[in-house]
């Protein structure tokens, strides 16, 4: 098979502007909820995209873990590779693709790490192996194999027992958006794609673009 034939035609669903909320972050929720009935796999699952010092983008999948109006969080290893990225470039770009529903949600924005006290609230509810994974998993460092983390586990398990406390470089992030898009795969390539962009006086301008 030539790669080049792959092709699908889009025909589920249509956005417009009279349908959509003028809230972007009303339009998120409504579309990832939609998501999550609809049992797509990952629903929480996006693309985050950062920019090193040597101005080389780089991409890794991430959870979303919430959401409100002050932007859209995940956790991870502050010193991993996207923890430095961010450290020296504060600004990602986020990307949701649903593909049994043929949609695509595109965010970019300003990044800040969340409160301590979240931070602290979010770790001690994971399960126990995921916080002790925490501590066991030097992110992004190079080592010499998976015994490295087999052994790192069992050393923290038999040292934290049942009541790990969170890593000092492990935490939460938050993207505070200042652009949204809303992709809707449509017939021909003719596709849906509305842009919300935050003005200056805090509200959202909405334009559809060409796809």
């Amino acid at each position: 098979m030539n790669i080049a034939d792959l092709r699908k035609s889009y025909e589920k669903a249509e956005l417009s502007e009279s349908a959509s909320d003028p809230d972007p972050l009303k339009q998120f929720d409504r579309w990832l909820n939609e998501a999550i009935r609809a049992e797509v796999p990952e629903p929480n699952a996006m693309t985050l995209a950062t920019v090193g010092s040597h101005l080389r983008p780089s991409t890794r999948i991430v959870l979303i873990k919430g959401y409100d109006e002050r932007g859209i969080v995940w956790y991870t290893n502050y010193a991993s590779h996207k923890g430095r990225e961010l450290a020296g470039n504060p600004f990602a770009a986020l990307q949701f693709h649903w593909v049994e529903m043929e949609r695509v949600v595109r965010i970019e924005g300003s990044v800040e790490r969340v409160s301590e006290p979240e931070s602290d609230a979010y770790f001690h509810s994971r399960p126990l192996d995921s916080r002790i994974g925490a501590w066991a998993s030097p992110q992004s460092e190079v080592i010499e194999g998976r015994t490295v983390l087999v052994t790192n586990a069992a050393k923290y398990g038999a040292q934290f027992l049942l009541n790990p406390p969170r890593p000092p470089h492990w935490g939460g992030y938050r993207l505070n958006p200042d652009s949204w898009q809303f992709w809707q795969g449509r017939k021909s390539r003719l596709h849906d794609r509305l842009r919300y962009t935050l003005s200056d006086n805090g509200g959202w301008l909405r334009e559809r673009l060409a796809p």
